[in-house]
């Protein structure tokens, strides 16, 4: 699966597909959520460390690297069993994000949209899908604290935030992250609907 570049750098310098690249794709009418395949590897890995440039100078700097997600972290990820999907459109990967399923409940995991395709529904319709897969009542999603950004879209889409002590107890249960990375993140919940 392609995913096109264009020369363009977002305010920090980072290479990213543009919105002038992204908008015609989102028009193309075969555009569609699927699951990702061993073949679209490289392409994961572009969208996630295009996407994670919004990271650099917001999170700590003893927690930002590059590549943000190298090929052997991905590749333990889906060995976890982290299931991936993603926005094609026009034979371009537009988004990405993964789910899991673990004990009783269930983690979205690495949702990125390369920042020229953000604001566009991509994210929305990527979580609308997961949401509609998970097997728990219970879903729930990790962030940096810093992101703030990030934090808002999973509130708007009707998660809240867990209280420090229970995100700290989660982070330890469901994730495999250093002690470090917990201190920095927060949780979401969705919120059940009455």
């Amino acid at each position: 699966m392609p995913y096109s570049f264009s020369n363009k750098h977002n305010r920090r310098g980072s290479r990213n597909i543009s919105r002038e690249v992204c908008t015609p794709l989102l028009l193309i009418s075969n555009k569609m959520i699927r699951s990702l395949v061993p073949s679209d590897f490289d392409a994961i890995l572009k969208v996630m460390n295009d996407a994670a440039q919004a990271y650099k100078g917001v999170i700590p700097d003893d927690r930002w690297k590059e590549p943000y997600m190298s090929a052997g972290e991905l590749k333990e990820e889906i060995e976890a069993g982290v299931r991936f999907f993603g926005w094609v459109g026009g034979g371009h990967l537009l988004g990405v994000t993964g789910i899991q399923a673990l004990k009783d409940t269930t983690l979205i995991r690495h949702a990125y949209v390369p920042s020229g395709c953000q604001g566009k529904g991509i994210g929305t319709r990527l979580l609308e899908h997961l949401l509609g897969l998970a097997e728990t009542p219970e879903v729930l999603v990790g962030t940096w604290a810093d992101a703030t950004w990030a934090i808002r879209f999973y509130q708007k889409h009707g998660f809240g935030l867990v209280p420090s002590r229970e995100k700290d107890r989660l982070l330890r249960t469901y994730w495999n992250i250093p002690e470090r990375q917990i201190e920095t993140s927060v949780v979401l919940r969705t919120i059940p609907s009455f």
